[in-house]
């Protein structure tokens, strides 16, 4: 019995295939698979590697390549040749307003000096003025001419505003400048005082209020400071009378200091003659 039951399932079914594979034949889907399966197959072949650019043997035409057109707008817009810069100095060197054998470079000694001589004649002042020492560097006299003043003492004297400032030099020339209390500085007329004084880096300057818009200059040189004797105040009395004006007490009327004389040969020869008594 349980043998007939399989083969009569068996048999069922492979007329129910043979059923389905006549209604896909009239339907025409056995073919449309097959095509489908065809195509995939074709798709999977490798694709043939190209020659790489390398590997293509060189040009060998001895006739000139044709020139390779451009599409962009060809437009002389007349642009300046770019400017050579020196060898010798950096690229500030070319913004200098004076020549370049006036350029100097002041020492650390030199700076130190010249601004102790400016000290010591800021203190020999007898007007009573505010006043104040400023050492100059190379953006003050040689290019940039922004000078920065002490903030403590524009907040003391000065106005906050802008405002037109005289600075006067020892000989009573006087020069415009424009002093801008928001950046605490001298800007526009400094360049021409600082020109016409030919001031160099390193140099001292006092400025003396001696109005409320108006500046008295002394100008102390660090060329004419000697560094050798910085300890001794006659080396400042004489930097004093080479370098400034007349507004200021000289240690001595002539301008100059007189030198301490030395009393080691007296006490030598007083020494000699108590040693010949003693011997008699």
């Amino acid at each position: 019995m349980a043998k007939e039951s399989v083969n009569n399932y068996e048999e069922a079914r492979k007329q129910r295939v043979e059923a389905n594979k006549k209604q896909f034949e009239e339907l025409g889907i056995l073919k449309i698979s097959k095509s489908l399966s065809d195509l995939k197959k074709s798709e999977k072949k490798p694709t043939p590697k190209s020659e790489s650019v390398y590997m293509i043997e060189p040009r060998r035409s001895s006739r000139a390549r044709n020139p390779v057109p451009t599409y962009r707008d060809e437009v002389d817009i007349g642009l300046p040749p770019l400017r050579k810069r020196s060898k010798l100095n950096s690229s500030w060197a070319s913004y200098l307003a004076r020549p370049l054998d006036e350029i100097k470079t002041a020492s650390y000694k030199q700076r130190a000096h010249a601004f102790k001589c400016a000290e010591k004649l800021k203190s020999n002042l007898t007007s009573g003025n505010p006043s104040f020492v400023k050492s100059m560097v190379r953006s003050h006299v040689y290019s940039c001419f922004w000078l920065g003043l002490p903030s403590k003492f524009c907040e003391d004297h000065l106005p906050k505003s802008t405002v037109d400032i005289v600075l006067e030099n020892k000989k009573g020339a006087e020069y415009d400048a424009v002093y801008i209390g928001k950046r605490v500085g001298l800007s526009g007329g400094w360049r021409a005082f600082a020109l016409d004084h030919k001031l160099d880096d390193g140099d001292a300057l006092v400025f003396e209020l001696v109005e409320p818009a108006r500046f008295k200059v002394y100008i102390v040189r660090a060329s004419n400071c000697s560094s050798e004797d910085e300890e001794d105040d006659t080396a400042v009395g004489d930097c004093d009378a080479k370098s400034t004006s007349d507004g200021a007490k000289d240690p001595d009327q002539n301008g100059k200091a007189e030198p301490k004389r030395s009393t080691r040969s007296k006490k030598v020869v007083s020494s000699s003659k108590t040693a010949r008594q003693k011997k008699k």
